[in-house]
């Protein structure tokens, strides 16, 4: 009977199931520098939907609002658990800021707000601002 549990414990939790299910934020081999290079990247990416808000091709604006922000999220969030204690802070509430207004701005896109959209993605660049000078 122990053996049994044994068998279903490892099964469930063992390594080789777990890391098909891996849902954790933090890339697990990443390096400060490639945190912070695919920080750079991912944030010219999300700056290019401009040019499909000015053309109003909401929809599309919208998928690349989400890919790219989606791995900035994660670059970010890994650079944070590197830093020491006494960085974290000012990048946490950089993190919020950016990432609450990316959620605004797809809302704004999807209801087609313009004076709402520019008003975020303006937050938004100067949120990455703030992360690209802090780190």
């Amino acid at each position: 009977m122990a053996s049994t549990v044994l068998l279903a414990r490892e099964a469930i939790f063992g390594e080789g199931i777990a890391n098909a299910f891996d849902l954790r934020m933090v890339a697990p081999d990443q390096t400060v520098e490639q945190a912070e290079s695919g920080i750079r990247d991912h944030a010219r990416s999300l700056l290019q939907v401009k040019a499909l808000l000015e053309s109003e091709s909401w929809s599309e604006a919208q998928k690349t609002l989400r890919t790219s922000s989606s791995y900035l999220k994660q670059d970010i969030y890994t650079l944070i658990q590197i830093k020491p204690a006494s960085e974290r802070s000012q990048l946490r509430e950089l993190y919020s800021d950016l990432f609450n207004n990316v959620t605004k701005l797809d809302y704004a896109t999807r209801d087609k707000d313009e004076s709402r959209v520019w008003q975020c993605y303006e937050n938004i660049v100067v949120a990455l601002d703030g992360i690209l000078s802090t780190i």
